[in-house]
């Protein structure tokens, strides 16, 4: 039981990796909090659904003080609510941009800004981000995702310099998944799927209980000497 007792909210966990990661927080020992829009997928033990608007800070403020209230503390935060509007730079519309950089990078801070400083009042905190192998690479036709997923890393480093400066007991570290089955590639042809495969060493695509091993990993104990890191699960793609 990695995360007995431990209290942990993963934004965007209604579906895809967030579930992923809420299932297997909950195996652990954890008490989850889902934090997403749209709704449950899903039914699991001792994972919590709130609907929230993580751009919204007023919001925000209030999931806070809801948080605080009814549990005291954040053992884990993991920012991994994000959406992508893909197109080339020269097509991509001031919304496209504004409504990704909003959700996938506004929305992380909004958040953190609130439970970062929480976390260093108790002593103790993990924050995983979600990033992305684009903000590692960059992508073509995907500038406002790449930009947010980068920018995110360098949130991370920050975080684990700022949280961790008066001696609290606070990590941050990222992942940067590479194609995982979620439902959105699920809609990809699969020409698609098996060339993006033949990128990886591995030869496959990665699965969403991958991704929530590594962010098991990170909100563990067992990951108390790691902070500041960006841990690619990509299945070593070649870029």
């Amino acid at each position: 039981m990695l995360l007995h007792d431990r209290v942990c909210v993963v934004t965007g966990g209604a579906k895809g990796l967030g579930q992923a990661m809420c299932q297997r927080f909950a195996k652990e020992g954890a008490k989850v909090i889902a934090v997403d829009m749209g709704d449950m997928t899903y039914e699991c033990e001792n994972v919590e659904f709130y609907r929230l608007n993580v751009t919204d800070v007023e919001a925000c403020r209030k999931f806070f003080d809801y948080v605080v209230e009814k549990y005291h503390k954040v053992d884990v935060l993991v920012n991994n609510a994000g959406i992508t509007r893909d197109g080339m730079t020269k097509k991509m519309s001031d919304e496209m941009w504004d409504l990704v950089i909003d959700v996938n990078l506004k929305g992380v801070f909004n958040l953190t800004r609130l439970i970062g400083p929480l976390m260093e009042e108790k002593g103790y905190g993990s924050i995983i981000n979600i990033s992305s192998v684009v903000g590692v690479f960059g992508n073509i036709g995907q500038a406002n995702y790449a930009a947010t997923k980068a920018g995110i890393i360098g949130l991370t480093k920050t975080w684990a310099k700022e949280f961790a400066r008066k001696g609290a007991n606070v990590r941050c570290n990222a992942i940067a998944p590479g194609y995982t089955m979620t439902d959105i590639l699920k809609t990809v042809p699969q020409e698609l799927l098996d060339k993006f495969a033949k990128m990886t060493m591995l030869g496959r695509l990665g699965q969403p209980h991958e991704i929530a091993n590594a962010a098991a990993f990170l909100a563990s104990d067992e990951s108390s000497y790691v902070t500041g890191h960006v841990l690619e699960v990509t299945g070593g793609m070649r870029l």
